[in-house]
């Protein structure tokens, strides 16, 4: 049986409050908040993973690893704006009160704060999947022709964590999603645009990477969760319940971790473990989560290690393997 979360509170929520007027109607802001350069960080850190592996391998082609870094950023951005529209038809984003609100969670509020209509919204999901495809197209054209298939998965993956039919991040399918977009997907993608193969050492490099950027996203679901619940967006951590979902939290860092201690066993040098690096950080986080599960201000912290931590994993293991491998 499942379970979702009773707030701990007896006061009834602070509704959100609007964006000063100002800055409603401001559309350069709202393209700026789906498109801001941080959010690509868990894209950006496959990608440092796939061509450090790569590099230890052979040599990079920069032009082409330059295509990549934009189509993903573009993919990246589209997937935030479409997100918005559903989210906002859904209702999720408008019943997270500014007391659940973080950095790291409680959406880009690009339509709550009035900054677009939901139809400019459209367009500039459009548009923004429309550049990425381009993109990739012409890697797909001019580079490498198997890249299409990580493309397409790719790109369903993004529009179809918030949209229907699938609405995998309302069915307790987005941490899934997640893991298998910013690990597998997009590493072995950029692998495969510079070495033209697809090889185990990647692979198996791309798991626990991918588990560490799902633990971002699990614990940036905890401020999220009442709100969430009410919407019938049933991420896993509304599923479990706060307490229960941290507790696998702490069980979903061990996973990573050992996954990246056995990745000698899979063929790579023993300078991946340079991937350790990002072990403190996600320490701190689990323990900062397991005691304050049901409270978001005191999450703030424990999503910034999170987000560092699975930084530190990609780079110290592409460092290690292309230094020492």
């Amino acid at each position: 049986m499942t379970t979702t979360d009773s707030p701990t509170e007896t006061a009834a929520p602070t509704l959100p409050t609007a964006a000063p007027q100002g800055e409603r109607g401001n559309i350069a802001l709202g393209i700026w908040r789906v498109a801001d350069p941080k959010i690509t960080l868990a894209s950006v850190a496959a990608m440092i993973l796939g061509s450090g592996i790569a590099a230890w391998q052979g040599p990079i082609s920069w032009p082409w690893l330059g295509a990549t870094v934009l189509g993903i950023f573009f993919i990246e951005a589209a997937k935030n704006a479409s997100g918005e529209i559903f989210d906002w038809d859904s209702g999720t984003d408008q019943a997270i009160t500014d007391g659940e609100r973080t950095p790291f969670s409680g959406g880009k509020r690009v339509l709550v704060d009035g900054l677009m209509t939901r139809r400019q919204c459209a367009v500039m999901a459009a548009v923004f999947y429309a550049l990425g495809i381009g993109a990739g197209l012409s890697i797909v054209l001019l580079r490498e022709p198997r890249v299409l298939w990580f493309g397409v998965v790719g790109v369903a993956l993004a529009f179809f964590y918030h949209a229907p039919p699938l609405s995998l991040s309302y069915r307790g399918l987005g941490e899934v999603a997640v893991a298998t977009a910013y690990g597998p997907v997009i590493a072995c993608g950029t692998y495969l645009v510079q070495r033209h193969d697809v090889s185990a050492a990647v692979i198996f490099a791309s798991l626990p990477l991918g588990l560490a950027i799902m633990a971002f996203l699990w614990i940036n679901e905890f401020p999220d969760a009442r709100a969430d619940a009410q919407a019938g967006k049933r991420t896993l951590v509304v599923r479990l319940g706060r307490p229960r979902a941290a507790r696998a939290f702490a069980v979903l860092v061990v996973v990573t971790y050992l996954g990246v201690a056995a990745l000698p066993l899979a063929g790579l040098p023993l300078g991946v473990l340079g991937g350790f690096v990002g072990l403190p950080l996600a320490l701190r986080a689990t323990r900062q989560l397991l005691r304050f599960p049901e409270t978001p201000a005191e999450l703030v912290p424990a999503q910034g290690a999170t987000l560092l931590s699975f930084v530190l994993l990609a780079v110290g293991a592409a460092a290690g393997v292309v230094l020492f491998g």
